[in-house]
């Protein structure tokens, strides 16, 4: 253990090249931005633009490679079946344990009560933008969805980047290649491996950009909204952020693959949990949605029963699943979660669009660290976990870093 311990010392890099250290002085320097030169800074935005895409721009095909490979090596087609079943047990356990979450705190801190706001005096043309899609995810229900996961071509979901989509045909993929078997199946296996190498390579250069990125969107969220923004909406905004601070994007997707697989979790379950996750294992977000949901209802003074309770609950167990790449995700499913509960009038989403964007840096970090959990937890139960190197890497013992491909 000694030798491990001085081996991780003598490769530290100095503080000014950490990355986390690089990151830090991009956020203080945004906010300085913001605050000094609003103008210039919501010019900025570009920066966290480039940023995402890039991210974006790899990670369909890294969820392909990792997913693919992990089943073709798993060598038993069974334990891929038992490893999805356990994930998807445990997802719906979560997420309705988040949903009850957000209830039970919206009652006992009651953000909306005192806010007294007359729905007919709210703009509906705010929520334009989000009604399309909203009607059609509503509309639609369960059966659409499902519908929805099967991609019109592989190659359509590889170009939308729609990782469920992509999942579905990776697990496809991989089943068909581990009956394969023999050399042919051992030659593309090999193949998919090296080109996951080259991604991952990739992606350690691009997350070298990260400073940039997360200059770009806080030097627009400070000049663009400014500290009084929040105005009577802080306290739904503290509320979420404490929430998930205690319970538990896609642009760290890859990196938080890799790491979990040197953190020694077995890649085969890692291909599996994380990118299925993303879809259907969304704690924060579902947090957030029942929590905003009974905050319109107690601003607009709407007197909720039992039963609209229990409504909620069911509606956003179906709805929560779409959440992953719709645009405007958060308050598309709430207007579909709203719709379907017409004791509560959905013209109150009005009163969270201006807090959104800050609630959503707290839901991509809540619904990461879930997934976290969720494959830690199905690997531990499937006895896929390394328990002595993951005990080495939270020590600090054995360092990982994903930057190097």
């Amino acid at each position: 253990m000694s030798t491990i311990s001085a081996t991780a010392v003598s490769v530290r890099k100095p503080l000014y090249q950490s990355l986390f250290v690089q990151v830090l002085v991009a956020l203080l320097l945004g906010i300085v931005l913001g605050m000094a030169v609003p103008d210039f800074a919501v010019g900025l935005k570009i920066f966290s633009d480039a940023f995402l895409k890039l991210i974006s721009m790899i990670v369909a095909p890294i969820v392909f490679c990792v997913v693919v490979h992990g089943i073709a090596g798993a060598g038993d087609l069974k334990k891929v079946g038992r490893v999805g079943v356990k994930a998807l047990v445990y997802f719906e356990v979560m997420t309705t344990v988040a949903l009850v979450v957000g209830l039970l705190l919206a009652y006992l801190f009651g953000p909306g009560h005192g806010m007294n706001i007359d729905p007919s005096t709210l703009d509906a043309k705010a929520l334009n933008t989000y009604a399309d899609n909203a009607h059609k995810l509503q509309g639609g229900g369960i059966g659409s969805f499902l519908v929805n996961i099967i991609p019109t071509t592989s190659f359509d979901a590889l170009a939308r980047n729609d990782v469920l989509q992509v999942l579905f045909f990776a697990i496809l993929f991989g089943v068909s290649l581990a009956l394969v078997g023999g050399e042919k199946g051992e030659r593309i296996a090999t193949f998919i491996e090296a080109v996951s190498t080259v991604l991952f390579r990739a992606m350690g250069l691009i997350v070298r950009l990260a400073p940039l990125g997360v200059l770009g969107a806080v030097a627009y969220t400070v000049g663009k909204y400014g500290v009084g923004s929040l105005k009577q909406l802080i306290s739904l905004v503290a509320l979420f952020y404490i929430s998930v601070a205690t319970a538990s994007s896609d642009a760290v997707l890859p990196q938080i693959m890799r790491k979990l697989e040197r953190l020694g979790v077995k890649d085969s379950v890692v291909g599996l949990v994380i990118p299925t996750g993303y879809s259907f294992n969304l704690d924060a977000f579902s947090i957030y949605l029942t929590l905003a949901v009974v905050f319109i209802a107690q601003a607009t003074n709407t007197p909720l029963s039992l039963g609209d309770l229990l409504l909620v609950l069911g509606v956003s167990l179906i709805t929560s699943k779409g959440a992953h790449g719709v645009p405007g995700s958060a308050i598309v499913i709430l207007a579909a979660t709203l719709n379907a509960v017409p004791s509560i009038p959905a013209i109150g989403l009005v009163l969270v669009l201006s807090v959104d964007w800050f609630i959503g840096m707290a839901r991509a970090l809540g619904n990461l660290i879930g997934n976290c959990v969720a494959t830690v937890v199905v690997a531990a139960w499937e006895g896929d976990l390394d328990r002595a190197k993951a005990a080495r890497v939270l020590d600090g013992d054995e360092l990982v870093d994903v930057t190097a491909g």
